[in-house]
Order: C-alpha cells, then structure tokens, then sequence
C-alpha cells in the first residue's frame, strides 16, 4: 500500500532550524501541537528538549508520578530525531573491537550489551503502545575500498564469538553487489539482528504516549537561560519560569550558549537526506529491504521505504549555513552508487543537525548541581537516544542503570575554544572527506 504523500497542512509547517519539508513529514497522519508555556511552573523534574532522550525521560518520570515539564524550542521532531535516517544499527557507534581496544574487553562487552538491550526497548516500546515505526529489518555495512576485508571479516567472527551476537555475515564482493544492486563496493557485513524504522513515527507516538502519561509538553517554548537559587534549578523562557529539583538537557546538537560544558563537548554538523520517487521500475536496488551504512568517513547511508522510495544521505555540512542544493548534491551521490538512478526524481530534500563528539561517543555529564546533560551520539543515536532518555528516569528512581557506563567514557573537549573550534573542526573534517576519495 502506498503512503500518501500528503498529509495535514500542519505537516508542511518550516521550522527555521530544519531546512526542507522531509518525506516523514508528508507521511506522518497526524503531528499534534502542544502549546507554548504559559506563565510559571514548579516541577520536580524539567526537560529541555523533546527529541528521543527528553520525551523516553518525561515519559518514564511522568509513569512513575514524577512531576515532569518538557520544553521544546520548536516543533517536536524539528530536531534530529524527527529528522533522521532512521538506522537502528548495533553496538555503539564503533565496532565493538575498535572500542575494546581502547576500554578493554569488559567494559566494551557492557557498553555492547546495552546497547541491545536499547534495540529491544526500541522495538517493545514501539509495540506496546501501538506505535507504526514502518519497521524494516536487515541492515549493512559496506566497504567503499578494497583493503577493509580483512577488517569486515573480522568484524563479523568478533561479533559472534565474542560478544554473542550471531546475526552479522560476512559478504564478499558478489554477494555485496547483489544485495545492494550496486558494484561500487567491495565488500560489506550483513546484519540481519537489526533494521530501519520511520523517525518521526515513532517521536510522534513517544510524544502522545508521555502527554497520556502525565508528563507536560510545550513546543515553541526556547530556554533562554539558567540559573541556581536555594538548591533549585529555574528555567527562564519568554513566556514563564519553571523551578525544578532537576533538569535533563537534552538538546544535543542544538544547545547553542545555554550552557557551556554541552557547548564544548557536542558539535553540530549538518546532515541531509533526499528522497526519491517509488523504484518501481529498479527491482535490483536493494531487493531485500536492508538498511546501508558505508566505510567514508563521511558516511553515506540509504535504504528503502515502505514505498519503494530510496531514502539517500550523504552530505554534511560544518556549519551553520544550510545549503541550497541539497537535492541536486544528494542526487550526485546517489547516481554514484547507481548510475540507472541518475535523472531519477526527487519528491523531498530535508536535513538538520546532529551532535557529534571527539571520539564519536555520547556524551553524560552533570554540568552544574542537578542539571545532567545527554547528547553526542554523532549519527547513532535512535536507539541509543531513546534508551539514555528512559535510563536517566530509572537514575532518578533510584535504579543502577547502564547509564554510568556511558558516563564513564572519556569525551574530551572540542579544541579550539567557541571561536575557534568550528573552523578546527571544518578543516580536520574536510582532510578526513579528501581521504575518503583516495
């Protein structure tokens, strides 16, 4: 059944951080508002940002009797999480090896098992509450150059004999070509315990789902400033304060200069997505359904819709500027990876920011008394996002939770200072996209 391509005026709304209308905005039914705060609250926990990890953190707080306030600056799912290209994938954002090298086995298996066990809430949650994510299963990851075999193959046997996860399959070139439809790549790792799921689905149904539980929701509602008095956290908006015991910021890409720890850990960087009209005529691109992530180090990742479209990302962008072009670059991408698709049309072209850290690992801290930031999860965080959101309610319920491994982790500060850090990182990230083509 196709999806219809228009929905609810609503849905064509321009958020000024989110360039473009997105293919999940026009296949989203409904996308409720909630109303700007109006005057002031008193709350024993608020939450600055209603993406994944704020409404996964209002919805367990507000199920447990917690007095819980979310403020968004925009439009829920304005942000990464509505926005997204809606991989789940597996592990962290590196190969469980890669970061074993660094923390050691036991640590990397405990950060590897959460992370699971995040896919599994992802999906349940989803479930349970009668959410339509649009899942897909399958996902892969593939090699744009011939000396990654060793490692791919690696990856998979570690995986399984390691870490207990069966469900990764080394593919050679052939097998590659053809689970794709493409023969730009020259090898890849099939996962099969894993898959691709509607963002903006899924963000719409947590939102009703933490309004239903108790938890109160204000969009177009920006914090402009915190501050501390008498053991309390107050939350200065345009339009009315909230005092609370504690405060969750999760902003992620979007903190700006509310508060600096976050501002100098997380980064933005610009991602976009095109997507194209129904493949009806192109059987061979990707005939199974999987999900692609591929070995750049600025990655391009695709995969297909429920209706046949190829949803197709691959430019990033280190700044605050969105680009113009965003259609016709994407659409270079993708005749790339396959020339038949080079004069297919394009119905939407979309982007928004993602938080990324140093090491590309997420980013827990308590940043003042009783405010703990959570973001960075640098291009991984669908689940990731959703779990760290619930496991900060069960802190605060008094749980020991996987969440004190991932604050563990050693994320450093982006050099450079405010100033100086963006045109550092233009310039590093720009050699490491010049080394993807050698």
């Amino acid at each position: 059944m196709r999806e219809s391509l228009k929905g609810p005026a609503m849905n064509e709304w321009q958020s000024p951080i989110a360039p473009g209308i997105s293919w999940y905005q026009a296949t989203v039914s409904q996308r409720p508002t909630y109303p700007p705060l109006d005057g002031s609250r008193t709350v024993d926990v608020a939450v600055v940002g209603g993406g994944f990890t704020g409404l996964q953190a209002a919805y367990h707080l507000a199920k447990r009797g917690i007095s819980v306030v979310l403020l968004e600056a925009c439009r829920i799912g304005d942000g990464a999480s509505g926005r997204n290209g809606g991989q789940l994938g597996t592990g962290q954002r590196s190969w469980p090896e890669e970061l074993e090298e660094k923390i050691g086995f036991e640590r990397s298996k405990a950060l590897f098992d959460m992370a699971e066990q995040a896919k599994r809430h992802l999906l349940d949650f989803a479930a349970e509450h009668s959410i339509d994510i649009n899942y897909m299963p399958g996902q892969m990851n593939v090699a744009h150059k011939r000396g990654h075999e060793k490692e791919y193959r690696a990856n998979a046997e570690i995986a399984a004999e390691r870490y207990g996860y069966p469900h990764m399959t080394f593919m050679d070139r052939a097998e590659t070509a053809e689970r794709l439809g493409s023969t730009q790549y020259h090898c890849g790792v099939r996962d099969t315990g894993t898959g691709h799921i509607h963002p903006l689905k899924l963000l719409v149904g947590l939102a009703r789902t933490a309004k239903a539980a108790g938890a109160e929701i204000h969009e177009m509602t920006k914090v402009t400033g915190l501050r501390q008095a008498a053991g309390r956290t107050f939350l200065e908006t345009a339009s009315g304060t909230v005092s609370a015991d504690r405060v969750l910021l999760a902003t992620n890409a979007y903190i700006e200069r509310l508060e600096p720890v976050t501002a100098a850990h997380i980064m933005p960087i610009g991602s976009f997505i095109a997507a194209t009209e129904p493949l009806d005529d192109h059987p061979s691109v990707l005939p199974g359904g999987e999900a692609v992530a591929d070995s750049r180090f600025v990655v391009r990742y695709f995969r297909k819709s429920r209706d046949n479209r190829l949803l197709f990302g691959g430019r990033e962008v280190y700044s605050s500027t969105n680009p113009q072009d965003t259609a016709d670059f994407i659409r270079q991408q993708i005749a790339e990876t396959y020339p038949a698709l080079k004069n297919v049309g394009i119905t939407h072209a979309w982007g928004g920011y993602v938080g990324i850290t140093m090491p590309r690992q997420p980013f827990v801290r308590e940043v003042m008394p009783g405010v703990t930031s959570i973001g960075g999860y640098s291009g991984h965080g669908v689940m990731l996002a959703n779990f760290c959101g619930k496991l900060y309610a069960d802190r605060l319920a008094g749980m020991d939770t996987g969440l004190d491994d991932i604050e563990a982790l050693d994320v450093p500060r982006f050099p450079g200072g405010r100033h100086m850090r963006t045109p550092l990182l233009f310039l590093a990230l720009t050699w490491f996209a010049l080394r993807d083509r050698l």
